[in-house]
Protein backbone atom coordinates (compact mmCIF):
# COMPACT_ATOMS: atom_id res chain seq x y z
CA UNK A 1 0.00 0.00 0.00
CA UNK A 2 2.10 3.21 -1.15
CA UNK A 3 0.75 5.97 0.46
CA UNK A 4 1.99 9.71 0.61
CA UNK A 5 3.51 11.42 3.98
CA UNK A 6 4.01 14.22 5.16
CA UNK A 7 6.93 15.17 7.49
CA UNK A 8 6.13 16.03 11.22
CA UNK A 9 8.29 17.66 13.80
CA UNK A 10 10.96 15.97 15.73
CA UNK A 11 9.96 13.78 18.57
CA UNK A 12 9.09 15.35 21.85
CA UNK A 13 7.94 14.14 25.29
CA UNK A 14 4.85 16.07 26.84
CA UNK A 15 4.37 14.02 30.04
CA UNK A 16 0.78 15.27 31.87
CA UNK A 17 -1.38 14.36 34.63
CA UNK A 18 -4.93 14.64 33.12
CA UNK A 19 -8.03 12.47 34.10
CA UNK A 20 -8.55 10.13 36.59
CA UNK A 21 -10.98 7.29 37.10
CA UNK A 22 -14.03 8.77 35.54
CA UNK A 23 -12.08 9.54 32.53
CA UNK A 24 -10.79 5.94 32.72
CA UNK A 25 -14.30 4.62 33.16
CA UNK A 26 -15.63 7.00 30.02
CA UNK A 27 -12.32 5.20 27.84
CA UNK A 28 -13.38 1.78 28.50
CA UNK A 29 -17.55 2.34 28.00
CA UNK A 30 -15.85 3.96 24.03
CA UNK A 31 -14.55 0.45 23.70
CA UNK A 32 -11.13 2.77 23.13
CA UNK A 33 -7.46 2.45 23.99
CA UNK A 34 -5.25 3.03 26.81
CA UNK A 35 -4.03 6.44 26.41
CA UNK A 36 -6.18 10.04 27.20
CA UNK A 37 -5.48 12.35 24.95
CA UNK A 38 -2.81 14.65 25.87
CA UNK A 39 -2.68 18.54 25.62
CA UNK A 40 -1.54 19.03 22.43
CA UNK A 41 -3.60 16.40 21.01
CA UNK A 42 -6.69 18.14 22.27
CA UNK A 43 -5.74 21.14 20.75
CA UNK A 44 -5.13 19.55 17.36
CA UNK A 45 -7.19 17.36 16.75
CA UNK A 46 -10.54 18.43 15.46
CA UNK A 47 -13.15 17.18 17.84
CA UNK A 48 -14.89 14.77 15.74
CA UNK A 49 -11.82 13.33 14.04
CA UNK A 50 -10.83 12.61 17.93
CA UNK A 51 -14.06 11.04 18.58
CA UNK A 52 -13.73 8.85 15.30
CA UNK A 53 -9.69 7.61 16.33
CA UNK A 54 -10.76 6.95 19.76
CA UNK A 55 -14.35 4.60 18.67
CA UNK A 56 -12.26 2.95 15.30
CA UNK A 57 -10.07 1.15 17.98
CA UNK A 58 -13.12 -1.27 18.11
CA UNK A 59 -12.09 -2.83 14.83
CA UNK A 60 -8.71 -3.48 16.50
CA UNK A 61 -8.89 -4.45 20.09
CA UNK A 62 -5.65 -3.35 21.62
CA UNK A 63 -4.51 -0.77 19.22
CA UNK A 64 -4.38 2.54 20.65
CA UNK A 65 -6.42 5.38 19.33
CA UNK A 66 -3.19 7.87 19.24
CA UNK A 67 -1.72 5.56 16.47
CA UNK A 68 -4.75 6.27 14.23
CA UNK A 69 -4.42 9.76 15.30
CA UNK A 70 -0.83 10.04 14.27
CA UNK A 71 -1.33 8.50 10.59
CA UNK A 72 -4.58 10.80 9.84
CA UNK A 73 -2.08 13.57 11.12
CA UNK A 74 1.16 12.63 9.16
CA UNK A 75 -0.91 11.49 6.05
CA UNK A 76 -3.54 14.85 6.16
CA UNK A 77 -3.62 16.85 8.84
CA UNK A 78 -6.62 15.18 9.93
CA UNK A 79 -8.52 15.87 6.20
CA UNK A 80 -7.57 19.65 6.50
CA UNK A 81 -4.78 19.53 4.10
CA UNK A 82 -5.32 21.76 0.73
CA UNK A 83 -3.58 18.89 -1.49
CA UNK A 84 -4.75 16.80 -4.37
CA UNK A 85 -6.41 13.33 -3.36
CA UNK A 86 -7.46 14.32 0.60
CA UNK A 87 -11.20 15.56 -0.12
CA UNK A 88 -11.59 14.46 -3.68
CA UNK A 89 -9.28 13.43 -6.56
CA UNK A 90 -6.15 11.44 -5.93
CA UNK A 91 -2.42 12.48 -5.33
CA UNK A 92 0.78 11.23 -7.55
CA UNK A 93 -0.34 7.75 -6.19
CA UNK A 94 -3.06 6.89 -6.60
CA UNK A 95 -3.66 7.90 -2.90
CA UNK A 96 -7.42 9.60 -1.28
CA UNK A 97 -9.17 10.47 1.14
CA UNK A 98 -8.18 11.40 4.76
CA UNK A 99 -6.49 8.21 5.54
CA UNK A 100 -4.61 8.12 2.20
CA UNK A 101 -6.26 4.85 0.35
CA UNK A 102 -5.52 3.32 -2.69
CA UNK A 103 -9.10 2.20 -3.97
CA UNK A 104 -8.18 -1.40 -4.05
CA UNK A 105 -6.95 -1.69 -0.95
CA UNK A 106 -9.70 0.66 0.69
CA UNK A 107 -12.19 -2.02 -1.32
CA UNK A 108 -10.22 -4.85 -0.09
CA UNK A 109 -10.54 -3.80 3.50
CA UNK A 110 -13.93 -3.54 3.46
CA UNK A 111 -14.42 -6.26 1.50
CA UNK A 112 -13.30 -8.34 4.50
CA UNK A 113 -14.61 -6.04 7.45
CA UNK A 114 -18.15 -4.79 6.85
CA UNK A 115 -17.99 -0.88 8.28
CA UNK A 116 -19.99 0.21 11.10
CA UNK A 117 -23.11 2.39 10.26
CA UNK A 118 -22.31 6.05 10.36
CA UNK A 119 -20.13 6.41 7.26
CA UNK A 120 -21.17 6.67 3.30
CA UNK A 121 -23.63 4.41 1.68
CA UNK A 122 -21.39 2.51 -0.10
CA UNK A 123 -18.76 2.79 2.05
CA UNK A 124 -15.94 5.90 0.99
CA UNK A 125 -12.56 6.38 1.37
CA UNK A 126 -13.11 10.43 1.44
CA UNK A 127 -15.46 9.76 4.16
CA UNK A 128 -13.68 10.46 7.40
CA UNK A 129 -15.85 7.87 9.18
CA UNK A 130 -15.38 4.99 6.66
CA UNK A 131 -11.32 5.98 6.30
CA UNK A 132 -10.46 5.74 10.00
CA UNK A 133 -12.42 2.40 10.56
CA UNK A 134 -10.79 0.67 7.37
CA UNK A 135 -7.41 2.06 9.16
CA UNK A 136 -7.77 0.63 11.91
CA UNK A 137 -8.81 -2.83 10.29
CA UNK A 138 -6.01 -2.77 8.01
CA UNK A 139 -3.65 -2.45 10.87
CA UNK A 140 -4.77 -5.26 12.34
CA UNK A 141 -4.79 -7.27 9.56
CA UNK A 142 -1.19 -6.20 9.27
CA UNK A 143 -0.13 -7.39 12.86
CA UNK A 144 -1.60 -4.60 15.42
CA UNK A 145 -1.32 -4.04 17.87
CA UNK A 146 1.30 -7.41 18.47
CA UNK A 147 3.90 -5.84 16.59
CA UNK A 148 3.07 -1.96 15.56
CA UNK A 149 6.02 -1.73 13.28
CA UNK A 150 4.79 -4.26 11.14
CA UNK A 151 1.55 -3.02 10.95
CA UNK A 152 2.63 1.00 10.28
CA UNK A 153 5.39 -0.38 7.82
CA UNK A 154 2.24 -2.10 5.71
CA UNK A 155 0.58 0.89 5.46
CA UNK A 156 3.50 2.87 4.00
CA UNK A 157 6.26 0.88 3.25
CA UNK A 158 8.88 3.22 5.00
CA UNK A 159 11.16 3.00 8.29
CA UNK A 160 10.86 6.77 8.33
CA UNK A 161 8.02 6.96 7.84
CA UNK A 162 7.50 4.41 10.75
CA UNK A 163 9.01 6.41 13.17
CA UNK A 164 7.30 9.77 12.73
CA UNK A 165 3.88 7.90 13.63
CA UNK A 166 5.35 6.61 16.20
CA UNK A 167 6.87 9.69 17.88
CA UNK A 168 3.38 11.63 16.46
CA UNK A 169 1.71 8.85 18.41
CA UNK A 170 3.64 9.66 21.60
CA UNK A 171 2.99 13.18 21.55
CA UNK A 172 -1.02 12.31 21.50
CA UNK A 173 -0.91 9.98 24.13
CA UNK A 174 1.29 11.30 26.34
CA UNK A 175 -1.41 11.97 29.14
CA UNK A 176 -2.21 9.11 31.61
CA UNK A 177 1.14 8.73 32.95
CA UNK A 178 -0.19 7.69 36.63
CA UNK A 179 0.49 9.68 39.84
CA UNK A 180 2.64 7.01 41.79
CA UNK A 181 0.69 7.80 44.64
CA UNK A 182 -1.76 5.00 46.21
CA UNK A 183 -4.10 7.76 47.54
CA UNK A 184 -4.70 9.45 44.10
CA UNK A 185 -4.70 6.77 41.79
CA UNK A 186 -5.04 7.30 37.72
CA UNK A 187 -4.42 4.41 35.29
CA UNK A 188 -6.46 3.88 32.00
CA UNK A 189 -8.76 1.06 32.46
CA UNK A 190 -11.43 -0.13 35.73
CA UNK A 191 -9.29 -3.19 35.54
CA UNK A 192 -6.04 -1.21 35.87
CA UNK A 193 -7.84 1.11 38.27
CA UNK A 194 -8.39 -2.31 40.73
CA UNK A 195 -5.41 -4.03 40.31
CA UNK A 196 -3.36 -1.24 41.89
CA UNK A 197 -5.84 -0.39 44.15
CA UNK A 198 -5.98 -3.97 45.57
CA UNK A 199 -1.85 -4.14 45.28
CA UNK A 200 -2.03 -0.71 47.36
CA UNK A 201 -4.42 -2.17 49.95
CA UNK A 202 -1.30 -5.10 50.85
CA UNK A 203 1.65 -2.51 51.74
CA UNK A 204 3.23 -2.96 54.60
CA UNK A 205 2.32 -6.79 54.93
CA UNK A 206 5.54 -9.12 55.01
CA UNK A 207 7.44 -10.82 51.76
CA UNK A 208 6.75 -14.65 52.09
CA UNK A 209 8.02 -16.91 49.70
CA UNK A 210 5.14 -18.78 47.89
CA UNK A 211 2.52 -16.72 50.18
CA UNK A 212 -0.59 -15.61 48.34
CA UNK A 213 -1.85 -13.20 51.08
CA UNK A 214 -4.29 -13.50 53.59
CA UNK A 215 -7.04 -14.66 52.06
CA UNK A 216 -5.57 -17.49 51.70
CA UNK A 217 -3.73 -18.04 54.86
CA UNK A 218 -0.63 -16.58 54.26
CA UNK A 219 0.66 -13.50 55.88
CA UNK A 220 1.92 -11.95 53.71
CA UNK A 221 2.67 -12.10 49.34
CA UNK A 222 5.71 -12.95 47.00
CA UNK A 223 6.27 -10.81 44.10
CA UNK A 224 4.12 -12.85 41.22
CA UNK A 225 1.79 -13.32 44.18
CA UNK A 226 0.68 -9.83 44.77
CA UNK A 227 0.70 -9.60 41.12
CA UNK A 228 -1.69 -12.60 40.29
CA UNK A 229 -4.20 -11.57 43.60
CA UNK A 230 -4.06 -7.67 42.04
CA UNK A 231 -5.26 -9.20 38.89
CA UNK A 232 -7.28 -11.41 40.53
CA UNK A 233 -9.11 -8.79 41.99
CA UNK A 234 -9.50 -7.15 38.73
CA UNK A 235 -11.39 -10.28 37.08
CA UNK A 236 -8.11 -11.25 35.31
CA UNK A 237 -6.06 -14.39 35.72
CA UNK A 238 -2.92 -14.52 35.49
CA UNK A 239 -0.06 -17.48 36.15
CA UNK A 240 1.45 -17.80 39.40
CA UNK A 241 5.08 -16.99 38.75
CA UNK A 242 6.93 -14.23 36.87
CA UNK A 243 8.39 -15.94 34.52
CA UNK A 244 5.26 -18.02 33.68
CA UNK A 245 3.59 -13.87 33.96
CA UNK A 246 6.10 -12.54 31.82
CA UNK A 247 5.60 -15.39 28.90
CA UNK A 248 1.88 -14.96 28.76
CA UNK A 249 2.42 -11.30 27.97
CA UNK A 250 1.24 -9.73 26.34
CA UNK A 251 4.87 -7.57 26.13
CA UNK A 252 4.18 -3.63 25.83
CA UNK A 253 6.49 -2.38 22.62
CA UNK A 254 10.06 -1.20 23.17
CA UNK A 255 9.64 2.40 23.29
CA UNK A 256 6.11 2.65 24.32
CA UNK A 257 5.63 4.57 27.29
CA UNK A 258 4.39 2.27 30.65
CA UNK A 259 0.78 2.96 31.54
CA UNK A 260 -0.88 2.36 35.14
CA UNK A 261 -1.41 -1.44 36.09
CA UNK A 262 1.37 -2.34 33.68
CA UNK A 263 4.02 -5.69 35.25
CA UNK A 264 7.46 -4.46 35.16
CA UNK A 265 9.84 -7.55 35.09
CA UNK A 266 13.35 -7.89 35.88
CA UNK A 267 16.14 -10.73 34.34
CA UNK A 268 16.68 -11.75 31.63
CA UNK A 269 13.82 -13.57 29.05
CA UNK A 270 14.57 -17.31 30.52
CA UNK A 271 15.29 -16.15 33.99
CA UNK A 272 12.80 -13.72 34.98
CA UNK A 273 12.83 -13.30 39.18
CA UNK A 274 11.14 -10.27 39.86
CA UNK A 275 7.66 -8.78 39.41
CA UNK A 276 5.80 -5.56 40.05
CA UNK A 277 2.78 -3.56 39.61
CA UNK A 278 3.56 -0.37 37.89
CA UNK A 279 1.57 2.48 39.12
CA UNK A 280 3.22 5.47 37.50
CA UNK A 281 5.29 8.43 37.61
CA UNK A 282 8.24 5.68 37.50
CA UNK A 283 6.57 4.01 40.81
CA UNK A 284 5.33 0.59 41.43
CA UNK A 285 4.14 -1.67 44.43
CA UNK A 286 6.17 -4.57 45.31
CA UNK A 287 7.01 -7.61 47.54
CA UNK A 288 11.11 -7.20 47.12
CA UNK A 289 12.08 -9.83 49.49
CA UNK A 290 12.74 -11.50 52.87
CA UNK A 291 12.65 -8.74 55.74
CA UNK A 292 11.47 -6.51 53.45
CA UNK A 293 7.37 -5.69 53.30
CA UNK A 294 5.29 -4.71 50.57
CA UNK A 295 6.09 -1.58 49.44
CA UNK A 296 6.08 1.42 46.68
CA UNK A 297 9.70 1.90 45.12
CA UNK A 298 11.13 3.67 41.39
CA UNK A 299 11.00 0.56 39.15
CA UNK A 300 13.98 1.52 37.76
CA UNK A 301 17.34 1.88 39.64
CA UNK A 302 20.95 2.30 39.07
CA UNK A 303 22.46 -1.61 38.29
CA UNK A 304 19.01 -2.92 37.82
CA UNK A 305 18.10 -5.91 35.28
CA UNK A 306 15.06 -4.36 34.33
CA UNK A 307 13.87 -6.74 31.10
CA UNK A 308 10.55 -5.32 29.79
CA UNK A 309 6.98 -4.91 31.12
CA UNK A 310 3.59 -6.49 30.09
CA UNK A 311 -0.08 -5.19 29.99
CA UNK A 312 -2.63 -8.24 31.26
CA UNK A 313 -5.85 -8.27 29.28
CA UNK A 314 -9.04 -10.06 29.93
CA UNK A 315 -8.25 -12.92 27.71
CA UNK A 316 -5.08 -13.63 30.09
CA UNK A 317 -5.03 -17.37 30.80
CA UNK A 318 -3.82 -19.47 33.85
Amino acid sequence: MKIAAAAVAAVIAILMLIGGIGQAVVNALFGSSSTQPSQEALADIPADYLALYRQATSACPGLDWSILAAIGKIETNHGRSALPGVSSGENYAGAGGPMQFLQSTFDGVVARHPLPAGGATPPSRYNPHDAIYAAAYYLCDSGAPKDLRKAIFAYNHADWYVDEVLAQAKKYGDAMVGTGDCKNIQAPTPAAIRAINFACGQLGLPYQWGGNGPAQGDKGFDCSGLTMAAYNAAGISLPRTAQTQYNAGPLVPAGQPLLPGDLVFYGTPGNVHHVGLYIGAGKMVHAPDFGQPIQVSDYRWNGDDYLAASRPAVDSRM
